[in-house]
């Protein structure tokens, strides 16, 4: 499940895409618009600093802002950044690969063949860039 941290994190940076006119948007803005508690919001944003999506802009016209081009960030790589691994299960992760302790087979595991085939449907959808929502 797409935790509730990742779903504000795509919301805010929608927001900012969606207000070139306000850009740096300050985190009050962002949060009264969007309903999103302010405090959680800051935290979410210093996150995606962190990460290089975006910059910020202190004083009183000061907000965020993207780093780059907005259309290079995928739903999949916010969703990376905020909740970690986007496949269900760890043998089946394009980018956090595990192998489970209990399979003896990975190539004959059935319950792997069904997350691998729910992978591949879901990527293509979330490595849609967030000006494409």
């Amino acid at each position: 499940m797409l935790s509730r941290k990742a779903k504000y994190a795509i919301k805010a940076l929608i927001y900012i895409y969606e207000h070139p006119e306000l850009v740096p948007v300050s985190t009050k803005e962002i949060s009264e618009a969007e309903k999103i508690p302010y405090k959680f919001l800051e935290a979410i944003m210093n996150t995606l600093k962190q990460n290089r999506v975006v910059t910020s802009r202190r004083g009183p016209r000061g907000g965020y802002s993207f780093v780059g081009n907005p259309k290079d960030i995928t739903v999949a790589s916010i969703m990376r950044i905020i909740d970690g691994p986007i496949a269900l299960t760890t043998c089946t992760s394009e980018n956090f690969y595990e192998t489970c302790e209990e399979c003896i087979d990975e190539k004959t595991c059935r319950v792997r063949g069904i997350f691998l085939k729910l992978r591949e449907s879901m990527l293509p959808v979330l490595q849609r860039s967030i000006t494409e929502m």
